[in-house]
């Protein structure tokens, strides 16, 4: 119901009637709606983690643009949800938590794959950290304005990791890992 309806829209006798379970059992295990999308939200991010698992003998850059992919694709498959826990819910923290810790399970995969040497470990995981971000709120943005096109969103959100990690590259190297 969170991914057919905004947030608010959502009732949680609604929910208990759909689930067919009385409203005492569903408020026995979660005591509030966002409760409820919490344990909900903390699924569906185990689950997209479970899409996005790297390989280190596959090209890294092949593989970041496929867990793009299934990001923006599980984005638009749960548009409600997705803006009700960066808009709605954007300052609570059991929420703000989940994403929090999604993002670090994916930069940590990301710099475990990736090969990056000792020296400059530390600021590509700083870049990482900041692009994740940076994919998140441009999705959000793209997810309610639709201001430009799929094609244009992945190219942007790839291009600003290339592009930040273009720096780091040694004299002469390519860009990307």
């Amino acid at each position: 119901m969170f991914a057919a309806k905004p947030y608010d829209d959502v009732l949680m006798e609604d929910v208990a009637e759909q689930a067919g379970v009385s409203r005492a059992l569903l408020y026995r295990y979660f005591p509030g709606k966002r409760d409820l999308f919490a344990a909900i939200y903390r699924q569906a991010a185990d689950k997209l983690l479970a899409t996005a698992k790297f390989d280190p003998d596959r090209p890294v850059a092949d593989q970041v643009t496929a867990a793009l992919e299934a990001h923006i694709d599980y984005f638009v498959a749960n548009r409600n949800t997705v803006l009700a826990a960066n808009r709605t819910l954007a300052g609570d923290r059991v929420i703000q938590t989940i994403i929090d810790e999604e993002c670090a399970t994916l930069r940590q995969r990301l710099l475990d794959v990736a090969g990056f040497d000792a020296r400059v470990r530390e600021t590509v995981s700083a870049v990482l950290t900041s692009w994740l971000v940076f994919v998140r709120v441009l999705c959000v943005e793209w997810l309610v304005e639709e201001a430009f096109s799929r094609t244009e969103l992945r190219e942007i959100c790839l291009g600003a990791l290339w592009g930040s990690l273009g720096p780091l590259a040694p004299a002469g190297g390519a860009p990307a890992p």
